[in-house]
């Protein structure tokens, strides 16, 4: 079989177990202190390449990504201060996680799990050519590398559960975020946020887009959940 065709084809959904168990190992480092700082850089660098693919889909020109060891990042882009391409750009970000990790799902329930570790090596290397700080390369390059590792050494049964821990991780690892966002901005440690500069752009209040960023992240949650939970309930 050539790797094309491995790409393409499918693979057997895993264990009703595996499901259920990848899926308590995802909640638990996102409810988690020590491990969720850790694991939240994967959360973060995917919340970056939301920012600079928009920023580049709108015609903004990306001067890159910058990825901090407090789990924060900044994505820099050059073009005009207001107007609905950068709502676009600093809309992205926070939505980033869960709309990746519906994506996911969706290749998880196809049965698509080469594609779907494939796909996340893939988003991996955009970013790292992007990335203009050390402690950004080496975050992306540890992801990547633990990914192609994965991919191309273990098991059908290895590469499923690991996939499916990644759909499972994006998608309550969307959630913490904002809720850490709008707790930062109650406390006016936040000024500057992605839904404060919402705020400004549109005219309209920053908790608004609080909202709903949590609205998209239970939402993909959801339905996310459903797709990986579906051999079990259906």
């Amino acid at each position: 079989m050539t790797f094309w065709d491995e790409l393409t084809g499918t693979q057997p959904d895993p264990p009703n177990a595996v499901v259920l168990v990848t899926g308590a190992v995802a909640l638990l480092l996102v409810v988690s202190g020590s491990p969720w700082r850790l694991a939240r850089n994967v959360i973060t660098i995917v919340h970056e390449a939301g920012h600079a693919l928009i920023a580049v889909l709108v015609g903004r020109r990306l001067r890159g990504i910058t990825l901090h060891s407090d789990t924060s990042g900044v994505t820099v882009s050059r073009g005009k201060r207001e107007g609905p391409g950068m709502v676009c750009t600093a809309l992205a970000g926070y939505v980033a996680p869960s709309l990746i990790g519906i994506g996911l799902g969706a290749l998880f329930g196809a049965g698509k799990i080469t594609l779907l570790l494939w796909v996340m090596t893939a988003l991996m290397l955009a970013v790292l050519v992007m990335i203009r700080n050390l402690y950004g390369v080496l975050s992306v390059l540890v992801t990547g590398a633990a990914l192609v590792v994965v991919s191309v050494v273990t098991t059908s049964e290895v590469q499923s559960a690991f996939a499916c821990l990644i759909v499972w991780f994006l998608l309550f690892g969307g959630i913490r975020p904002v809720w850490e966002l709008q707790v930062k901005r109650h406390r006016g440690h936040a000024r500057d946020s992605d839904a404060d500069q919402l705020g400004r752009l549109t005219g309209v209040p920053g908790i608004f887009w609080v909202a709903m960023f949590m609205i998209v992240a239970l939402g993909a949650t959801f339905v996310g959940g459903m797709w990986l939970l579906e051999p079990i309930i259906g």
